[in-house]
């Protein structure tokens, strides 16, 4: 549209707008209406405040569900306009049953603006999302606000009548405006839904955490997908005119987003082969071992319980050496190097370390641990004792260090000597 048409959009909306106000204010009801809008008011406040003390709706409502104790609140919340609401319409029933011809519009139009704010909060108190929330509740009230003044055909056709035409596609401000608002409802709804699917995902227990990761996040993406061709549906923008932006972000992605990308798709193929999945115990690289504990779009979380959290890009898990600890079973085999002096039996000092493990109660039994002698030392025996436990995520180290404990306990019953460390250089300096 051309820049006449806009200015004939705008000059037949103040045109309105001044015939609204002329007839209102040449009359001598202009003051009596605003005198019953401040009496009612008054009134109100007054009743809300009263109602307030005596009534505690928060308390009675504390059993009720969620969404229902949210528009309690905000009910008692707007207990002054809902008062006002009454007050108002009263006066102005009376009025018009009262008085001939009279002239009862302002009121009428406070009460409607009034009604439409307690709706528009009621309603807007079922998203809990704050920006949702206030987006949802600024577009309501201005297109009610316009609607009860009678001026909402005349704004709609001003902010339609500036466009700027791309590639065929004809944008406004009236076109602007719709898609974010709805853009936005759409983006919170799809998220709420994708959220319940995947907690119900996520309760069926005979998939395993892999599947379940994998699975919530197509439902994820299916879902968003479908709300924005929803979305760019509804405000008539003609889908096949996005191809060419479509070409474009592709070339992005294949030459600045690569990494991203590449990330992404190597997550989906660790939810798919089930290489990787959440609570396993792995280490990758020259990482430490760590616990997996979420699997995200572009790295995983790898905890290593002293107070950090490694996020290992996705794609690492693809492209290098990977140890997982629990692939296959959740039992890890652990073991614990120590020495024994030449006085002690080798067999019975193999047994009590044998005995030693299997008196801690993380360790199993099957397999059972066996203890070997690896070397001839300087100035002991050297030997190593290996053990196996079953839930490598509870504790590894913890599990390591029990056991060298109850080594040092049995050592100390049986007699069993365990050289000090400078035992060796004692011995080399008296050969001497």
């Amino acid at each position: 549209m051309d820049p006449a048409d806009l200015q004939d959009a705008l000059a037949t909306l103040i045109t309105t707008i001044r015939l609204t106000l002329r007839t209102e204010l040449s009359s001598v009801w202009l003051p009596i209406q605003f005198g019953a809008i401040a009496v009612a008011a008054i009134v109100a406040s007054t009743v809300a405040a009263i109602l307030r003390r005596r009534f505690d709706l928060v308390s009675a409502t504390m059993g009720w569900p969620a969404y229902l104790r949210n528009v309690v609140r905000v009910l008692i919340a707007n207990f002054g306009v809902l008062a006002f609401i009454v007050v108002a319409g009263l006066i102005r029933g009376g009025l018009e049953t009262w008085v001939t011809q009279a002239r009862t519009y302002i009121i009428g139009v406070a009460v409607n603006l009034a009604t439409a704010w307690v709706v528009i909060a009621i309603l807007a108190s079922l998203i809990r999302n704050p920006l949702i929330n206030r987006v949802v509740s600024i577009t309501a009230w201005t297109i009610a606000a316009l609607s009860i003044l009678g001026l909402l055909d005349n704004a709609v056709a001003a902010l339609d009548s500036r466009a700027i035409v791309l590639g065929g596609l004809r944008v406004t401000p009236l076109l602007i405006l719709k898609t974010t608002a709805l853009l936005l409802i759409a983006l919170w709804a799809a998220t709420a839904t994708s959220n319940f699917l995947n907690r119900r995902v996520y309760a069926v227990s005979e998939l395993t955490p892999s599947i379940q990761v994998l699975l919530g996040k197509l439902i994820h993406i299916a879902i968003m997908t479908i709300a924005v061709i929803f979305v760019l549906s509804s405000v008539g923008i003609d889908l096949s005119v996005l191809a060419v932006f479509g070409g474009a972000v592709g070339v992005g992605i294949g030459f600045g987003l690569q990494k991203i990308v590449s990330n992404f798709v190597s997550g989906l193929i660790l939810l798919a082969d089930k290489s990787i999945k959440p609570g396993d115990v792995i280490s990758v690289g020259d990482h430490q071992v760590g616990w997996v504990t979420t699997m995200g779009a572009r790295y995983t979380s790898v905890d290593t319980r002293d107070g950090r959290e490694y996020l290992i890009p996705n794609e690492d898990f693809v492209t290098q050496r990977v140890v997982n600890w629990s692939y296959s079973s959740k039992s890890v085999r652990l073991d614990v190097k120590f020495s024994a002096s030449y006085g002690s039996d080798p067999r019975k000092t193999q047994a009590a370390a044998i005995a030693a493990a299997l008196s801690v109660p993380k360790v199993l039994k099957q397999p059972a641990p066996v203890c070997h002698v690896v070397a001839f030392g300087s100035a002991a025996i050297e030997y190593v004792v290996f053990f196996w436990i079953e839930d490598p995520a509870a504790g590894m180290t913890s599990t390591r260090s029990t056991v060298m404990l109850a080594l040092w306990d049995t050592f100390e019953r049986e007699g069993i000597s365990i050289p000090k460390p400078g035992a060796a250089r004692i011995i080399v300096e008296h050969e001497k």
